[in-house]
């Protein structure tokens, strides 16, 4: 299922989340200046490393700014054309209403945030592995677990692809969000134990999910007692 645009009407510009996707082509544009052999140190310089945590805590000739750094910078990073168009494509369909519902600033932190904490939550689940983890779809999880607590109701245009056939159909956000999130969630477990092998940061996903979710609860609960009044 690929999202083309939600039904909510917005009152102001996504001036932050526009960034965001700039600054992720940018950087991916750039990545794609550099040598196969540059590449691969980029990502191993400034993608997430889960051993180096764990390295950090031990000792072992691991500093704060290489164990920390890429917590943030590998969020930035991208493997291909097609990691970095699904991941703006959601990030567009999805964070301009959430960045209207938190405001700006807030919403800016609130995307770094769940980038960070998906972070964490992925390597907690991958302690020891060496693969680096790099994308924007552990915070873009984030903006998606906020999307669904705050417009549950809201209907996603929706592209369903059939054998050679497409077509788009309006879906809850709950029904389509949380299908995506189950999906997320038992890919992890049957993840477990192969952290060595690489792919998607399945737990990644799911702790920026969750995440973002709890971070707007409060917030849904002032836009409730607003409609209200």
């Amino acid at each position: 299922m690929i999202p083309l645009r939600v039904d909510i009407l917005r009152t102001r510009a996504a001036i932050v989340n526009g960034l965001l996707i700039v600054i992720n082509v940018l950087a991916f544009l750039d990545e794609l200046r550099l040598s196969p052999k540059l590449g691969r140190a980029l990502v191993y310089t400034f993608g997430l490393i889960p051993a180096h945590e764990q390295m950090l805590f031990a000792r072992h000739g691991i500093g704060l700014a290489q164990a920390i750094l890429p917590m943030f910078t590998s969020m930035f990073l991208h493997g291909g054309w097609m990691h970095l168009l699904g991941n703006m494509l959601f990030l567009w369909v999805f964070g301009g209403a959430v960045e209207e519902a938190l405001g700006h600033f807030q919403y800016l932190i609130f995307y770094l945030i769940c980038g960070v904490g998906s972070a964490v939550v992925h390597t907690i689940f991958n302690l020891g592995s060496r693969v680096p983890t790099i994308g924007a779809s552990g915070a873009i999880s984030g903006v998606m677990g906020a999307f669904i607590i705050l417009f549950p109701r809201a209907r996603v245009t929706t592209l369903i692809p059939a054998l050679l056939l497409f077509f788009t159909v309006k879906i809850p956000a709950f029904l389509m969000l949380g299908y995506w999130f189950f999906v997320q969630f038992f890919s992890g477990v049957g993840s477990l134990g192969m952290s060595d092998q690489g792919g998607v940061a399945w737990w990644a996903h799911v702790g920026g999910f969750l995440l973002g979710g709890a971070l707007v609860v409060g917030v849904r609960t002032k836009m409730r007692s607003a409609a209200y009044g």
